[in-house]
């Protein structure tokens, strides 16, 4: 059963409160390097692509750079983030299309920027919102799991997720949204073992309350009943 509007609006509020000034984890200073974080964070560390891109970035400055780039080494600057043959072709094709359909410049219209090779629009929401300063929900596995658990959305199709969370996130709050469920997700909302007794959100969570999860009182865990 999907959440009321009245909880939701007491979720956000619990969530921004807990969350405000999140931002995205990734390293960057231009909606290229955005991009291109992105895209390598598949299967990887936001801390190891932070390590990786450090001197990345200082490399290949444009994206002419990763469209000229020889493919063999392109993949060894690379290697530590993994998939990194795959990542590579991904990386020099999408910058291919950069250069010859957009003038060298990432689009900032997500019909076009989905039109790029190796990008979704997870990826491209995640541009929109945190390179290019629009409202955008971009759902990761974070935002997946967390928003199914809370009641915000029922599915495991990303773009249908999308799609519920614009329809109950107000538009000023979609991008920071984001942010939050993705940090809530990272801290307490993990996947094998959330931490609900200390979870902010747990008198509005869908998944706290029709489970038989514990509750800790001083040293002894007792059920919850639903």
């Amino acid at each position: 059963m999907k959440q009321e509007r009245s909880n939701i609006k007491k979720i956000l509020g619990l969530l921004e409160r807990e969350y405000k000034g999140a931002k995205v984890a990734l390293d960057f200073e231009t909606p290229l390097q955005l991009l291109i974080a992105t895209i390598l964070s598949a299967q990887c560390t936001d801390e190891r692509i932070n390590k990786v891109t450090k001197s990345l970035f200082k490399k290949y400055k444009k994206a002419l750079d990763y469209a000229d780039a020889d493919l063999n080494e392109l993949e060894e600057d690379i290697r530590p983030t993994g998939f990194y043959k795959n990542k590579a072709k991904a990386l020099k094709n999408c910058c291919i299309k950069i250069v010859d359909d957009f003038n060298g410049k990432v689009p900032d219209i997500l019909e076009e920027l989905i039109t790029l090779p190796g990008v979704g629009r997870k990826t491209a929401n995640i541009v929109l919102g945190s390179a290019y300063g629009r409202q955008a929900v971009a759902v990761d596995t974070h935002v997946n799991r967390v928003s199914n658990r809370l009641g915000l959305a029922d599915s495991d199709d990303p773009d249908k997720i999308e799609e519920e969370l614009c329809g109950i996130i107000p538009e000023d709050k979609w991008t920071e949204a984001t942010h939050w469920l993705i940090q809530h997700g990272r801290k307490i909302c993990n996947a094998r073992k959330p931490l609900c007794v200390q979870c902010i959100l747990k008198n509005h969570c869908k998944f706290y309350n029709t489970k038989n999860l514990p509750q800790r009182h001083g040293d002894t865990e007792i059920l919850k009943t639903s």
